[in-house]
């Protein structure tokens, strides 16, 4: 007897929602506000005692890596360099996220204080920065469409290594040193060690 087709869930569609905000973000940049979903719902379901669950089943770029690489065959399904997998790098790659992130956030209040002008721009990998004047943000606050701008910088980095490392190795190679996926891991183990210790 062949095996039960599995029944697709609506968590199973979460891509699509990853594909549009970085499709939306190129005609609007304000839609890149959306993106902090994806920072916070993750720590709050680790938090709340969800452990690992939105990266294992509600990470539409997680399910997007898995479709780009396996049924649209655009990975080399090879294994991951060990050392990505590293304690030292996981965190290490954490903590330089961190600190671009700072900076962003830094360079938002520089605007909202008055004491440097927006800049439309957005920097892929922290390094290439790309005009973005083609988007009207005369509409917002400077500071509103400062913040968008480096947000969608952000995703749109972590996206492009994603897809990097997903077309070198497995699809989801992304996933063994994503920051949110490494945080997620730290406040596991951290509630681990205090409920061992309680």
């Amino acid at each position: 007897m062949a095996a039960l087709k599995k029944k697709k869930k609506w968590n199973d569609y979460l891509w699509i929602v990853s594909a549009i905000y970085l499709v939306l973000g190129f005609f609007n940049i304000m839609f890149a506000w959306i993106g902090l979903v994806c920072f916070l719902v993750p720590i709050i379901v680790s938090l709340s005692g969800g452990g690992k669950a939105y990266c294992n089943k509600y990470c539409g770029r997680g399910q997007l890596l898995e479709i780009l690489g396996s049924k649209l065959k655009l990975s080399r399904n090879r294994s991951i360099p060990k050392f990505l997998k590293t304690k030292w790098f996981r965190y290490g790659f954490l903590i330089f996220f961190f600190i671009m992130f700072g900076n962003m956030l830094f360079s938002t209040y520089l605007v909202f204080s008055g004491a440097s002008t927006m800049k439309e721009v957005v920097t892929l990998l922290w390094t290439f920065k790309m005009p973005w004047n083609w988007v009207n943000v005369s509409t917002v606050t400077p500071w509103i469409a400062q913040f968008a701008f480096g947000f969608y910088s952000v995703m749109l980095t972590s996206t492009i290594l994603g897809l990097i490392t997903m077309a070198l190795y497995k699809p989801r190679s992304w996933c063994v040193y994503c920051p949110m996926g490494t945080m997620t891991q730290g406040i596991c183990t951290l509630k681990h060690v205090k409920k061992g210790i309680l």
